[in-house]
């Protein structure tokens, strides 16, 4: 009787190993990474709202970012434009991926060099808020509002530190 507890209990023991045994599970995965073309950006051409003429109120000059211009209030647009662009930036990366687009948010100020000053902002951009790159470089078109004193002074105006335009990958 005592060899079948002693058999009994190695029997039991080892249906105990063999339960644990069955109990787990395991798997193996791999891992990999792909490394993309950082995004950069440069500017291409500077933004300039041309000539712009006051009548003793005040108002604005709108460059669209295509270049196109319409007033308010008041300021006239007059037939000798001067130099109307957008500001163009040149965005590249790696090709086909999107991109979200950041415009400033506060307003930049233009000063004749004196104390004369006037404020851009309302940032326009085309794409607007998010970018495709086309064979890995797409150009960003930003245009903005001119804000226009009264009685602003004649003069040449110029922004006192350039605005940032940021561009992240989606």
């Amino acid at each position: 009787m005592k060899k079948l507890f002693v058999s009994m209990g190695i029997a039991l023991v080892s249906v105990a190993f063999a339960t644990s045994t069955f109990a787990q599970a395991s798997a193996s995965a791999s891992a990999s990474a792909t490394i993309v073309t950082p995004i950069s950006i440069s500017k291409t051409t500077d933004m300039n709202f041309g000539n712009v003429a006051i009548n003793g109120s005040i108002g604005t000059v709108i460059l669209a970012p295509a270049s196109s211009r319409t007033s308010t209030g008041g300021v006239t647009l007059p037939a000798t434009a001067g130099t109307v662009t957008a500001a163009a930036f040149s965005v590249a990366g790696s090709g086909s991926y999107t991109y979200a687009i950041t415009l400033p948010g506060s307003a930049a100020t233009l000063s004749d060099g004196a104390s004369h000053t006037m404020t851009v902002n309302t940032y326009t951009s085309s794409p607007a808020t998010t970018g495709t790159l086309s064979s890995g470089a797409q150009t960003l078109l930003v245009g903005a509002t001119l804000n226009v004193g009264a009685s602003q002074v004649a003069g040449a105006y110029t922004l006192a530190s350039a605005f940032s335009v940021t561009v992240n990958y989606n």
